[in-house]
């Protein structure tokens, strides 16, 4: 009979405790029986989870990403136990969150305190990041992040579209001039990503033909929230989305620049989760949460076409 998880809570006692002895006694079975369980473990796996010797053992690189994995699996079989026992989805435990950084400060943080009021034995471990994420590698539940998915492994709930806009600050063109068409941006100074997936051409829509012009300037940065910062400081031109500049282009602050030779330049923005069976109730949560409260948001502030 397959009883993983029955192995799983052993070699977890055996990290926590330290020694298969501790353990045996915890558990109340003797000490032989626990090393041949993490033996067996190790067998099926194909790694060696503990660097062993006579005095010590400690977990190899291999058996902490393990131990870590059977922590999350065993908290997730705990709350579905709990659930059916209680006959409820008692929303509750560690909830990881990964979101872009322009997102997550202007829109997702303000919305936290609300989530927590509803949700309070929720410990919610929030990253912001415009990196690449990858859940399982990184241990995270959810992420919200732009661009279309293509990794089958995980699931997504549309949040939102989102055009991209060319923008600078009043200050900038004052001293630069302003481009009136893509061509005239080869004389100015573009902000950029230094992203390794980053591109340094931007599209445009020039006399009903897809083109993409190559763009350099003085100053690259990781993040959108930077760049917008930059471009609101008047060193460069950027080219950020709708829904992270919005206000500022309201208030004046920024101004959007060659609107009609980019109107098919919008991104889709997701929250993404594992593709799972069983999503745990405390991401089930979050994810409904977000989609409710901020997708409206993205509606708004994601700019119509021009």
């Amino acid at each position: 009979m397959d009883n993983r998880s029955g192995d799983m809570q052993v070699f977890v006692k055996v990290v926590e405790t330290g020694s298969f002895s501790a353990t045996a006694q915890l558990l109340h079975m003797s000490p032989s029986a626990v090393s041949k369980l993490v033996s067996r473990t190790e067998k099926r796996l194909g790694v060696q989870l503990f660097k062993r010797s006579t005095r010590s053992m400690a977990l190899t690189t291999e058996g902490r990403a393990f131990y870590d994995s059977c922590v999350r699996i065993l908290q997730d079989i705990d709350e579905a136990e709990l659930s059916v026992a209680q006959g409820f989805a008692q929303v509750r435990g560690l909830l990881r969150v990964n979101v872009s950084l322009p997102l997550g400060q202007h829109y997702l943080l303000p919305l936290l305190p609300e989530f927590q009021g509803l949700y309070p034995d929720v410990t919610v471990d929030i990253s912001l990041s415009d990196a690449k994420v990858e859940l399982q590698r990184d241990e995270v539940d959810v992420a919200i992040r732009m661009g279309r998915l293509n990794d089958l492994s995980y699931r997504a709930r549309h949040l939102g579209r989102s055009r991209k806009v060319i923008v600078a600050a009043p200050d900038y063109l004052a001293r630069h001039g302003t481009p009136r068409e893509p061509s005239d941006l080869v004389r100015h100074r573009c902000l950029a990503f230094n992203f390794r997936r980053a591109t340094d051409e931007w599209p445009f829509l020039v006399d009903g033909k897809l083109v993409h012009l190559a763009v350099q300037g003085g100053m690259l940065t990781n993040n959108g929230e930077t760049l917008r910062q930059l471009a609101l400081d008047g060193l460069g031109i950027g080219r950020l989305g709708m829904f992270h500049v919005y206000d500022d282009i309201r208030r004046g602050a920024l101004v959007e620049l060659l609107p009609h030779f980019n109107p098919s330049d919008v991104e889709e923005i997701t929250i993404i989760f594992l593709n799972q069976k069983h999503v745990p109730p405390r991401v089930r949560a979050f994810i409904d949460f977000v989609v409710e409260r901020l997708a409206p948001l993205l509606a708004i502030n994601g700019g119509p076409p021009p």
